[in-house]
């Protein structure tokens, strides 16, 4: 090797490695202890072996206030690059809390825009791994500019490529916006929390006292808010729900999930015949229905903890990647409420956006009452679960398992808003209301004025059951397509998401719709 370009190669070798180390062995240690892995350490688990390939690991910050001209900090606190997950192509940023604390400066942020701007050139996903203290004070309004422009990307990028946000560490302030409008985001238990002002503002301004976990971490924003869609024990958990995830949908809007290989012999056992009970107040877990109707151990929930009377998620159905809703009668009886309308309508966009099919298990007595639920706005969060089923154009399936009733029966993809084919168990109950509302509105003055008002009123409960509460009616209008066996309605839905993989349905040309949001 020539001497020079030994000294040159040596430098680079030189620099290259003090790089790496980041903000050294002993912050990183200091991290392990608290049960958090390095930067680097996310992005060797996350991605496949050897597949990353790093962007700007030479970026340095240029700003001189505060002393800063006298600081170096490696790669500017954020690692960049595009990789691989399972073969599938992906772009990602990795906050390192040991530089800097991970804040976010100028060039901080041109790293993170630098690779959004790839995931959209390249239809890939994107992944972004928060863990920083915020903005860098000391840049001021650079901060700030950077900050708007990544959620100017994250919004441009709705949509068109799926985006998904692992907090792994704090996030606050500002920079909880980005991980908001993206897809899907994934939190560390104990180790991560969102808020807009922590615990100390709180306390000074409002007289509050809550912890950081309390007030932000992660089982707070999966059970209370909905910010967050997932919850996971450690580091490592949060990988590997990233990349579940990933294997249920496709690089960008213009391509379809990959198809699995799946068990064309698998028959529903007959198990599925004493789930739903005929009595409409009596309590089931729908999922128990999931897990015989699809593909063996295929359902992956989203959302879990939170609106628990609505379940949301991906399953698969003859191989092929699908969207799950289903009114959960083991919460709130399945009545649907605001929380549960917001979960299901962002869901159902999702799904749409990506050409992921939507299938829909209806069991609800309507929309929850109460003075609480008016004034919360029930009738605009409800509007946005009609509109978003509306919208959407994928493959929407429904099977109406026992109670659908009035506005909630229309609202849970009803032929009347779009679906492609309904089906009917023979336990399904579809009316205006329920039986005993109904007759004691319709038979009202005939029971007041019997002799045995409540043998009449049982009377004319069971005399509207056999009229109005069945499927038949609505069959016999062809409001539904069929009234099925519970024990084909797998290989229904396979023979239907068949016929229905090349629909085509288009809207009228528009810059885009009001939803009620």
């Amino acid at each position: 090797m020539d001497e020079k370009f030994q000294e040159i190669y040596e430098e680079f070798l030189k620099r290259k490695e003090k790089l790496l180390e980041g903000g050294g062995a002993e912050k990183i240690e200091k991290q392990h202890k608290l049960g958090k892995l390095s930067a680097r350490e996310r992005i060797d688990i996350l991605l496949d072996k050897g597949s990353f390939v790093e962007t700007d690991l030479f970026v340095k910050h240029r700003s001189t206030n505060f002393g800063l001209d006298k600081k170096t900090f490696p790669y500017d606190g954020v690692i960049t690059g595009v990789g691989t997950i399972n073969g599938k192509k992906v772009a990602v940023y990795s906050q390192d809390f040991t530089v800097q604390g991970g804040s976010l400066g100028e060039m901080h942020a041109k790293k993170i825009m630098k690779i959004q701007d790839m995931a959209m050139k390249y239809g890939i996903p994107l992944i972004g791994i928060n863990d920083s203290g915020g903005a860098r004070i000391q840049e001021g309004v650079d901060s700030l500019y950077g900050y708007g422009g990544i959620f100017y990307r994250n919004t441009l990028a709705s949509g068109v490529i799926p985006q998904i946000t692992i907090i792994a560490g704090p996030c606050a302030g500002g920079a909880v916006y980005s991980p908001a409008i993206t897809d899907f985001i994934i939190m560390v238990d104990k180790t991560s929390q969102m808020f807009i002002t922590g615990p100390q503002v709180i306390k000074a301004v409002t007289g509050e006292d809550v912890d950081k976990n309390q007030l932000g971490g992660a089982m707070a924003h999966n059970a209370k808010s909905g910010v967050a869609h997932f919850v996971a024990n450690s580091d490592e958990e949060a990988m590997d729900i990233t990349k579940k995830l990933l294997s249920y949908i496709p690089s960008n809007n213009l391509e379809t999930p990959e198809d699995f290989e799946f068990d064309n012999n698998f028959d529903i056992s007959d198990k599925i015949y004493d789930i739903v009970s005929p009595n409409p107040k009596k309590g089931y877990d729908v999922r128990d229905i999931l897990d015989l109707v699809l593909d063996k151990d295929s359902f992956f929930e989203v959302h879990k903890y939170f609106a628990q009377n609505i379940v949301v998620g991906f399953g698969r159905i003859g191989g092929k990647s699908v969207g799950i809703i289903a009114n959960q009668p083991k919460f709130l009886a399945g009545a649907l409420d605001i929380n549960s309308a917001d979960k299901a309508a962002r869901f159902i966009r999702f799904c749409d956006a990506f050409n992921i099919p939507i299938i829909t298990f209806v069991d609800t007595p309507g929309f929850l009452p109460g003075v609480n639920q008016e004034h919360g706005g029930i009738i605009r969060h409800g509007a946005k679960l009609l509109y978003a089923y509306s919208e959407a154009t994928v493959p929407k399936l429904t099977i109406i398992l026992r109670k659908a009733y009035g506005g909630a029966y229309i609202a849970m993809s009803s032929q009347h808003i779009g679906a492609d084919f309904v089906f009917a168990w023979p336990t399904a109950e579809i009316a205006v209301m329920g039986s005993e509302g109904a007759a004691n509105i319709i038979f009202r003055k005939e029971i007041q004025k019997s002799e045995t008002p409540e043998k009449t009123r049982l009377e004319k409960i069971e005399e509207y059951k056999k009229e109005f509460a069945n499927p038949y009616v609505a069959a016999g209008r062809g409001y539904i397509e069929d009234v099925i066996d519970p024990k084909d309605t797998r290989k229904v839905l396979i023979q239907t998401l068949f016929m229905a993989e090349s629909k085509a349905e288009p809207r009228p040309n528009k810059k885009h719709g009001n939803i009620p949001l």
